[in-house]
């Protein structure tokens, strides 16, 4: 057992005289400080004064404090945080890939192209759609990225709409990006099976009524421009109407902009263009495995229809054949087509997260097409083995088919006073990362997990049993989950007060 329970800041370890290196002295006149008094700190004495090693072991200790992929179950739902295959680090550390510039010529960047070039005919073979763009950086991003192409449409027709629909049960980004692009947002209620609701729903607790899909259609008609579904919805569940959605916009003349950030359901088993969605976006970070949150860059393609294809972000990729004889093997060459006048514009610096464009298809290339069905249909299996042995022992609030994820609330353990949080924080005691907590919102006390296809049995097993014996010490010894973690190195955090108050920097006494 540690001696320490908490590790103290560098900063508490720092005494004036000691150093961590040796430098020699200067040869030549100091500098003088040009800086501008304004622009200089005031109150901060000095960085911490500490040998080589107390850093090195005071950061290794703190490290040991982290949780990752690579510790154990990772069941952020709606995150998708899934194992990142070592191998994808190896070819996006091959000199080629990690040392090109991105303002290097054409020429010189030929492989690197047939890359991009080849992303992104797999993702357009994934979504059943005909066009992409690998600029944009994350799936807020590519959300964004969407729905300036709807506006760009609509504005090309000389129609200037106002409105975009939101089921209540999207990802909770996608009224932002809704508004950050102009338009108003109009939401949509969900039905008792958690999907889009057709018809207007009464609240049965205060009798507001909420309009449903239909009722909005006929209201707004020709200032919808478009509609954002996501799908599988937050609640894990497929929208099975979704052919009928998508129907019902393009009679007014919408376009249906689907958030691909839960694809990890659908890769290779069912194709949103299919079901006529005009554009939508993939988080790279999640269905196809390249590092997430601080492990790494976001990527979040855009993926469209034909008639969106002018708008795209420049540059694109394209390839161009040289003419062979009948026999011979086809030559490509590659480059940047900047020459896109009808484009939206770049959406970002230089071409987009190689390094993550290049994990991703490694990730496609490695799995094959039968590879990634595979692993679709192993998270839907892993997170219904879950729901199986969970439901009854925590409460399942909409019983419609699962997909990759599971929400469960807090109430039956309400009844004893313990809560969502509660359940999450012991969940650290028994060395566990937490699920997602209260969210989606349109579930009260939501646990929203996912395992991802990442998992085997045993690790599945392990989480399960976690979970039994919390609700179990619910009955037995509520006060328990009020003070978790217990056996952490920091005991519960006072995160409203973090939130509202938050020191961001360190301050002598």
């Amino acid at each position: 057992m540690s001696l320490r329970s908490r590790e103290s800041l560098i900063f508490d370890r720092s005494v004036p005289g000691k150093i961590g290196l040796d430098l020699p002295k200067l040869d030549v006149p100091e500098a003088k400080d040009l800086r501008p008094a304004k622009l200089k700190r005031s109150g901060f004495d000095a960085l911490p004064s500490c040998t080589e090693p107390e850093v090195i072991r005071h950061f290794t200790r703190l490290s040991k404090d982290n949780y990752g992929v690579d510790d154990g179950l990772y069941p952020l739902g709606s995150c998708t945080m899934k194992h990142n295959p070592r191998l994808n680090e190896k070819v996006a550390a091959l000199p080629g890939f990690a040392e090109s510039h991105p303002m290097a010529g054409d020429s010189l960047i030929q492989g690197n192209l047939e890359l991009l070039y080849t992303l992104q005919e797999w993702l357009k073979e994934v979504t059943g759609l005909d066009a992409v763009t690998l600029q944009p950086s994350a799936g807020a991003a590519g959300e964004l990225t969407g729905v300036l192409l709807i506006r760009a449409y609509h504005l090309s027709h000389g129609r200037k709409r106002k409105v975009i629909l939101i089921p209540d049960a999207a990802h909770g980004t996608n009224p932002a990006t809704a508004a950050m692009a102009g338009y108003e947002v109009v939401d949509i209620a969900s039905g008792a099976d958690g999907t889009v609701s057709f018809e207007d729903v009464t609240d049965p607790v205060s009798g507001k009524v909420k309009q449903g899909f239909l009722s909005l259609v006929a209201e707004y008609k020709e200032d919808i421009a478009g509609l954002m579904i996501t799908n599988p919805n937050t609640l894990g569940i497929f929208e099975y109407r979704i052919k009928d959605i998508c129907d019902a916009i393009h009679a007014v003349g919408g376009l249906v902009y689907m958030d691909g950030a839960n694809m990890n359901a659908l890769v290779g088993v069912a194709r949103p263009g299919d079901f006529g969605v005009d554009v939508m976006h993939m988080n790279l970070h999640k269905t196809m495995s390249t590092p997430h949150g601080g492990g790494g860059p976001g990527a979040g393609p855009v993926a469209c229809r034909k008639v969106l294809e002018p708008f795209l972000p420049r540059p694109v990729v394209v390839r161009e054949t040289a003419k062979v004889g009948e026999g011979e093997v086809p030559h490509h060459t590659y480059r940047w087509d900047w020459d896109r006048p009808h484009s939206i514009g770049k959406v970002h610096t230089y071409f987009g997260n190689f390094g993550m464009l290049v994990r991703a298809l490694t990730y496609c290339t490695s799995h094959g097409g039968d590879g990634l069905r595979t692993a679709t249909l192993r998270a839907i299996v892993n997170a219904n083995y879950i729901r199986k042995e969970l439901e009854g022992v925590y409460h399942l609030p909409v019983t419609s088919p699962s997909m990759h994820e599971v929400v469960f609330n807090d109430a039956i353990q309400a009844k004893k006073d313990v809560h969502t949080l509660d359940i999450a924080k012991r969940l650290i005691d028994y060395g566990f990362h937490p699920p997602t907590v209260y969210f989606p919102m349109v579930v009260s006390g939501a646990l929203m997990i996912e395992p991802t296809e990442s998992e085997g049995k045993d690790e599945l097993d392990a989480f399960i049993h976690a979970m039994k014996e919390i609700a179990r010490e619910t009955e037995e010894n509520p006060d328990l989950l009020h003070q978790a973690p217990v056996t952490a190195p920091l005991r519960r955090l006072d995160e409203t007060t973090a939130a509202r108050k938050p020191i961001l920097r360190w301050v002598k006494a």
